[in-house]
């Protein structure tokens, strides 16, 4: 199914439809403020399998983000944040950026990794925030690109989407065309600030 979506007025009523369909087990292909991404509820546990099936991933393995609509879910999920962590996401925050963060005993057992760590996102787009803010709870998330060639390439265009997906997800949501560079990623889980990869976000908020 797809799903127009605009970013500045967006239906409550669609919403509505793509909540539910979260909290029944589904999962979704929505816009961020970087790439468009594969999502599905925090709690779900057979959409978190479904969405590592559709990766060939297993679910121990994955790397797979946390999308809040603000700061306030950190601490459900995360061990206590060093202040001059919290400062730095604070600056960066809703912005391109996913915080690497040492994780918490709530964080579903099946995403557990060795390194105990999880990642953070807080986008700037105001599609996902009323999601997570309908939903209640952060959402599993891991974007969605072309692994048909040798070059990694992300999906931009919502119709090509859903032509490829129609099939392996239960909603697309066609908010525009979506970018095509990904999030900063800094890992803050061990004693310095690692850039892992740089992407849309600026370095500049580590000043």
């Amino acid at each position: 199914m797809l799903l127009h979506l605009n970013e500045h007025n967006i239906s409550s009523s669609t919403i509505d439809q793509v909540v539910k369909c979260l909290k029944d087990g589904g999962i979704i292909i929505y816009p961020t403020d970087t790439v468009y991404a594969l999502g599905c509820d925090i709690t779900n546990l057979k959409a978190i399998e479904r969405i590592c099936k559709l990766k060939d991933i297993k679910p121990e393995k994955a790397y797979f983000s946390f999308v809040c609509s603000n700061l306030s879910h950190l601490s459900e999920f995360t061990k206590p944040i060093p202040n001059n962590v919290f400062r730095i996401m604070k600056r960066a925050l809703p912005g391109p950026y996913t915080f690497i963060l040492e994780a918490n005993s709530n964080v579903p057992k099946v995403l557990k990794q060795e390194r105990k760590t999880v990642g953070i996102r807080v986008p700037l787009n105001l599609i996902c925030k009323a999601l997570v803010d309908a939903l209640g709870n952060p959402l599993i998330s891991t974007s969605l690109h072309d692994n048909s060639d040798d070059i990694l390439e992300y999906f931009a265009d919502p119709e090509t989407i859903h032509r490829q997906y129609s099939d392996k997800v239960d909603i697309v949501i066609d908010g525009g065309f979506g970018n095509i560079y990904p999030s900063t990623v800094l890992d803050c889980s061990g004693p310095e600030i690692t850039v892992i990869r740089e992407g849309i976000g600026s370095l500049d908020v580590l000043n």
